[in-house]
């Protein structure tokens, strides 16, 4: 049990140190770029869904789904040419494997990571 409670705990941290990496080229006052706010976005976006997840173990497929949505959306508006075809890649495999997990369509290895 002390591990589950470790392991919880850890997870929070990341979680707020995402947050924080995120919203720091805003706090130290830094030109914004395309790149620094698409990087940004996705870093928050993380934080926040490694909390919700760690509160709530049901919602893993729902915020996997949305978080994959969000890195291809986000990757592909805002960066340049090479890299925005990677994050919206990224993004289709990431939905892909969301809805697979719904479907329960993945190898039981996998599936144990949705269903807690």
């Amino acid at each position: 049990m002390a591990n589950v409670k470790l392991f919880k705990m850890l997870g929070i941290l990341v979680a707020i140190m995402l947050i924080f990496v995120g919203i720091l080229p805003v706090i130290r006052g830094e030109v914004l770029t395309n790149d620094t706010i698409a990087t940004s976005i996705i870093l928050v976006l993380l934080g926040i869904a490694y909390l919700i997840i760690s509160y709530k173990p049901e919602w893993t497929k729902a915020v996997f789904f949305f978080e994959g949505i969000v890195i291809g959306v986000v990757g592909y508006t805002i960066l340049d040419i090479p890299y925005n075809y990677g994050f919206a890649i990224i993004g289709l495999i990431i939905i892909t494997i969301a809805i697979l997990a719904y479907l329960m369509k993945l190898p039981k290895s996998i599936l144990k990571f949705f269903y807690r």
